[in-house]
């Protein structure tokens, strides 16, 4: 099978795709010819050079995997040959206590998907069958890989993180990303009002249709500025930082009194230093999140099946031309998430 390697890291890689020989699934475990892997910031930060900590150096990156079931293993019970899947981001025990809790994502024994065990930019994986949902009718194969990250770990961030509830106002930096754009139509699946801040004016369009008149440019005019305006002084409840570091400030000084602020990512490898009495007097909280459960997978195939959520898709890239999709996301010329199609 063909597989995508990272040869030399650094701004502009060296990417290989190489022949290498096609798993072979073991007892409990499937595997899958992949349909479409979606390419993530994670995956550009790697190729990067910017992230290096407990990655395989030899491992081929995509975390975000979807498929149709080609073999099955001994005693693999609930996928037969056919099935379109979606798999989780991390291979899980399933018998931690946090696997248990329904944290799989941060399994004590586990290994993230394209960092510490092979992942989804190849034409074949092997998994273990809890690793893999199936599909429903009404979601396409294609659109699936994205299901898991960036949806699930935007739906977390929002209802189980912040906490969003009905009629309160959400602000999501980096909105036209693959986290910003789907975090923005989950807000408003939930109830909330909704204010899209992005950089690329050529984003408007589609983020307007998800956020009707609530789009924020920024610019010249700093977005906490405008933040501020769109809600009367008062502020956003929550905000859903996806960016990071270089846009850290303009989010916290958006944040209303007894607001939290939900950081989901760190585009530049960059670090802050902030005045902890603007969390103080704000009465304010700060929390990380990362991961999505399998029940945030579902509950993200059935918004897609509700038509409450749509994943977007601006790119689908042969993985011949992984550089491309790099530079597309590098250079933030993508809306929602790029694609590999192997």
């Amino acid at each position: 099978m063909k597989a995508l390697y990272v040869i030399t890291p650094g701004d502009d890689p060296e990417l290989e795709v190489r022949e290498i020989e096609t798993p072979t699934p073991g007892p409990g475990e499937v595997l899958v010819k992949i349909a479409s892997a979606g390419v993530c910031s994670h995956d550009v930060a790697i190729m990067r050079g910017l992230l290096r900590r407990g990655v395989n150096l030899d491992v081929i990156l995509g975390h975000e995997i979807s498929g149709v079931v080609e073999t099955i293993g001994p005693d693999v019970e609930g996928l037969t040959v056919g099935d379109a899947v979606v798999s989780t981001l991390t291979v899980f025990c399933g018998e931690c206590d946090r696997c248990l809790a329904g944290h799989e994502y941060r399994c004590r024994t586990g290994q993230g998907l394209g960092h510490a065990v092979n992942g989804g930019f190849a034409e074949y994986i092997v998994l273990p069958e809890r690793c893999l949902i199936p599909l429903p009718n009404g979601v396409s194969v294609e659109q699936a890989s994205i299901v898991a990250c960036p949806m699930g770990v935007a739906l977390q961030a929002l209802k189980d993180v912040a906490r969003v509830r009905e009629g309160e106002t959400v602000l999501v930096t980096g909105a036209g990303g693959g986290l910003g754009i789907h975090a923005v139509q989950i807000a408003s699946a939930l109830g909330a009002h909704v204010m899209a801040a992005t950089y690329s004016e050529d984003k408007l369009p589609l983020l307007d249709r998800f956020a009707p008149g609530q789009v924020i440019l920024g610019g010249e005019l700093d977005f906490s500025e405008l933040a501020l305006a769109f809600t009367e002084d008062q502020g956003a409840n929550v905000v859903i930082d996806t960016v990071g570091s270089a846009v850290f400030f303009s989010a916290l000084n958006s944040l209303a009194q007894f607001g939290r602020m939900v950081l989901l990512g760190e585009v530049e490898g960059g670090r802050v230093s902030f005045n902890l009495s603007e969390v103080i007097f704000r009465d304010a909280s700060i929390r990380g999140s990362s991961g999505a459960s399998k029940t945030h997978i579902t509950q993200v195939l059935d918004l897609i099946g509700d038509g409450k959520l749509e994943p977007v898709i601006s790119h689908r890239v042969p993985l011949a031309d992984a550089k491309d999709a790099y530079h597309l996301i590098r250079d933030r010329e993508s809306v929602g998430r790029v694609a590999l199609i192997p």
